[in-house]
C-alpha cells in the first residue's frame, strides 16, 4: 500500500525542526568554543602574563610627551585581560566583584532615531551609548542590521564596522548554522542584555573614552534557547553633542565571560544599574 502523503502542515513542522536542530547544534559550538567562534574578539587562551586594565579610576591623564592623538589610541589598544574560551559559558554566579555598582543614565526618549542617542558627557554615558547600540543593533542576530547601527554612530575615520568582533560573532554564528549570511531567518530570534561594563579610561579631558559593556547573547530558534556571555569594548568621542564610535584604531578586544561570574568579575566588569 502506497503511503499517505505527507501534509503541507508536517512537511513545515519537519522544516522548523530541523533548521531548530541546525541552529541549536551551531550556538552549542559556539557556547562551548566561543574563542573560535567569534577568533580574535571573543577570548584567547590564557596567559599567566596577562593582567586586567585597572578600573579604579576612569581618569587617565594628559600625557605631556604624546599628542592627544596617540594617547587616544594607545589607550584603545592597550591588551584586556585574557579568559579561557569556556568563560563565556554559562556558570555559577559569584558574591565577588570588581568595584562598586556603575550607574549609567537610562536612554534618552527620542523620536525618529533608530538608536537613541543624547546621552551626556560622561564616561557612563558612553558606555549607556555603547550598551543601546548593542541591545538595539544585536537583536536580529544579522551583521548586516548590527553594520547599520554602528555606522549610524561612527565619526569619519572610524574603523570599518566588517572588523569588529561583533560581525565576526554574527557572521560565524550564522555560517555554522547553514543560514543566509544576512537577512531575516523564519524562526530565528535573539537578545543582548548588557548587565555590567566597565570603563577602561578616559583621555583628552574626557572628550575621548574607552569603555566596554557584557552582557548575555541569547539565540534561539522555536523556543529553544542557548546563551553566552559576549563584551565588547569601544573608543568613544564626544562629537559636541552625543557620543559617537571615535577615529582611530578598533579597540582591543574585550574579555567575554558569563555575567556575574568570578571571571567576569576577574576581568573587572561591574554592575550597571541605571540612574
Amino acid at each position: 500500500m502506497a503511503e499517505s502523503p505527507i501534509s503541507d502542515t508536517r512537511i513545515r513542522k519537519r522544516a522548523g525542526l530541523s533548521l531548530a536542530a541546525i541552529v541549536i547544534a551551531a550556538f552549542v559550538v559556539f557556547g562551548g568554543a566561543v574563542a573560535l567562534v567569534v577568533a580574535r574578539y571573543v577570548t584567547s587562551p590564557a596567559s599567566p602574563a596577562a593582567t586586567p586594565v585597572s578600573t579604579a579610576s576612569p581618569t587617565m591623564s594628559t600625557s605631556a610627551v604624546f599628542g592627544a592623538a596617540a594617547e587616544d589610541s594607545a589607550l584603545a589598544t592597550v591588551p584586556m585581560l585574557r579568559l579561557p574560551p569556556q568563560a563565556a559559558q554559562p556558570q555559577a554566579m559569584t558574591t565577588e566583584a570588581a568595584g562598586t555598582a556603575i550607574a549609567v543614565p537610562k536612554a534618552p526618549v527620542q523620536t525618529g532615531q533608530w538608536i537613541p542617542r543624547g546621552f551626556p558627557r560622561t564616561p557612563e554615558g558612553a558606555l549607556a551609548q555603547l550598551k543601546t547600540l548593542n541591545e538595539t543593533a544585536l537583536a536580529a542576530a544579522d551583521p548586516q542590521v548590527y553594520t547599520r547601527g554602528f555606522r549610524e554612530l561612527a565619526e569619519p575615520g572610524a574603523p570599518d564596522a566588517e572588523g569588529t568582533g561583533l560581525v565576526s560573532l554574527l557572521t560565524s554564528l550564522r555560517s555554522r548554522a547553514q543560514l543566509p549570511g544576512a537577512g531575516p531567518v523564519a524562526g530565528l530570534n535573539a537578545s543582548y542584555q548588557v548587565t555590567h561594563g566597565q570603563i577602561k579610561g578616559v583621555t583628552s579631558g574626557g572628550a575621548f573614552t574607552v569603555v566596554c559593556v557584557l552582557g548575555q547573547f541569547s539565540v534561539g530558534v522555536n523556543g529553544q534557547l542557548v546563551s553566552a556571555g559576549v563584551g565588547d569594548c569601544q573608543a568613544m568621542r564626544w562629537s559636541g553633542s552625543q557620543w559617537r564610535i571615535a577615529a582611530g584604531p578598533i579597540a582591543a578586544p574585550a574579555p567575554s565571560a558569563w555575567p556575574g561570574s568570578a571571571d567576569a568579575a576577574k576581568a573587572g566588569y561591574r554592575i550597571l544599574s541605571e540612574s
